[in-house]
């Protein structure tokens, strides 16, 4: 929009489509109050997004003349909440059924207890009214579904108690048919906070025959249930899209990471994609050995790409980093037949028997003393830590023997190995370079 644009008061934020629902449907006077209370706000459309997801209330959005976004069942709070951290200045309108808040329970309650400024309407017609008439969270104990035809024996999930006890700051209940839902509808927007309007409403097709349901059935499942109408819980609460700008202002326009460049100072005469392996096991540094020769390798002017696999648990089992050194940039970095692998350990050589079988008499293994008697058909090489000018250290053995296969095959120099080991300051830096100096000199 340019600037002294005029925005001209709608009569109507509806357009002129219209609504495809069953006769009688709840959804039809509840979207119609969703119109009436725009207008009341009058807010420029451009600045209203309607959040859908699937199911019968999931067809609403593309009945306004608003903007709209529809996505999987059960997931319309996601995507809402990140429209509204992006934009905060729009007023972010989640439309939903009862199915949705069952599905996307977890998205409910986060939502809640961040307080992110969402409105959130809640189709509730006590059942999942556009794939056949099965029960939800909130079907009422004893309703009659397609999937409870004795009867639920459930009790329903009060959405309002969950949401209020969980930190939202608007929170109502009603039914399509009260006189105030737009007016409800429009102070819920302005609160700017998580304000959810449950809407109790009739679904024609299947809970009505089934139950046989009226407008005065509404309101005996909330005598049953004994559950109250109206304004249920209204609290002050930071509202979070505004809250985390506000902890993040100092941060705004710089870049979360700091660019750390590595210019190339070392050559190498590697002219094709090169894949490496390093088998070995958790805490034996394998992972950081790998990181080490990838940043050397681009002290080089290679590419390099790192993929690690090891187990959830802690300095227990194997350590497994695959490692491709290229020329050129690196579009795909699985490796199925490795040009070398280094063997360090027993937990390393259970994972890679298939990388090991795979390799030719061209490519390389090297391994420590007691492998040297594995099978493979590639050309072995047996690297003894304990016969170097300076022994490793224990947390080192991995980045010494990285660094004499790397040096050995003539694709990175011990020099741009320990240059990439002192990059950054740390405790371990100058025992790694000896590790790399000594792997060098052996």
């Amino acid at each position: 929009m340019t600037a002294g644009t005029t925005v001209t008061t709608l009569s109507t934020y509806r357009n002129e489509t219209p609504y495809p629902f069953c006769p009688g449907c709840g959804h039809h006077a509840i979207l119609d109050h969703l119109s009436a209370a725009l207008k009341a706000l009058d807010i420029d459309p451009q600045k209203v997004v309607l959040v859908s997801d699937i199911g019968c209330s999931g067809l609403s959005d593309q009945y306004f003349v608003t903007s709209a976004f529809h996505g999987l069942h059960g997931r319309s709070i996601t995507y809402a909440t990140g429209i509204k951290l992006a934009r905060p200045d729009l007023k972010v309108i989640v439309i939903m059924g009862d199915g949705g808040t069952g599905i996307g329970g977890a998205h409910l309650l986060n939502a809640a207890r961040r307080n992110i400024g969402l409105t959130v309407l809640v189709f509730n017609n006590f059942n999942f009214g556009m794939t056949g008439g099965q029960h939800s969270t909130t079907t009422p104990t004893g309703a009659f579904t397609s999937t409870t035809p004795g009867g639920n024996l459930e009790r329903p999930l009060d959405i309002c108690a969950t949401v209020a006890a969980n930190g939202a700051g608007y929170v109502w209940r009603g039914t399509s048919f009260d006189d105030d839902v737009s007016e409800r509808m429009a102070e819920a927007v302005r609160s700017e906070c998580f304000a959810l309007l449950d809407i109790w409403e009739l679904c024609t097709a299947y809970y009505v025959p089934k139950n046989k349901a009226s407008r005065k059935t509404l309101t005996s499942i909330l005598d049953g249930l004994n559950l109250k109408a109206g304004l249920l819980h209204r609290a002050e609460y930071p509202e979070y899209a505004a809250a985390y700008r506000e902890a993040s202002s100092s941060q705004r326009g710089r870049p979360t990471l700091s660019p750390r460049p590595i210019a190339p100072r070392f050559d190498s005469p590697l002219d094709r994609p090169f894949h490496l392996v390093v088998a070995g096991s958790a805490g034996g540094k394998v992972r950081s050995a790998a990181h080490v020769a990838g940043e050397a390798a681009l002290l080089s002017g290679l590419w390099a790409a790192q993929r690690d696999d090891y187990p959830i648990t802690v300095m227990t089992g194997h350590s497994i980093a695959e490692i491709v050194l290229s020329p050129r940039e690196i579009d795909y970095t699985a490796i199925t037949r490795p040009d070398a692998l280094i063997l360090l350990s027993r937990d390393g050589l259970s994972k890679v028997g298939h990388q090991l079988a795979a390799m030719e008499p061209e490519d390389h293994v090297f391994a420590l003393p007691e492998f040297a008697d594995v099978e493979t058909r590639a050309t072995k090489h047996v690297i003894d830590p304990a016969k170097a000018p300076t022994r490793p250290a224990k947390g080192a053995v991995a980045l010494f023997c990285l660094a004499r296969a790397l040096n050995d095959l003539g694709i990175v120099s011990i020099e741009a190995m320990e240059a990439a080991a002192l990059l950054r300051p740390s405790e371990h830096a100058e025992k790694n370079a000896e590790a790399i100096r000594s792997a060098g000199a052996g």
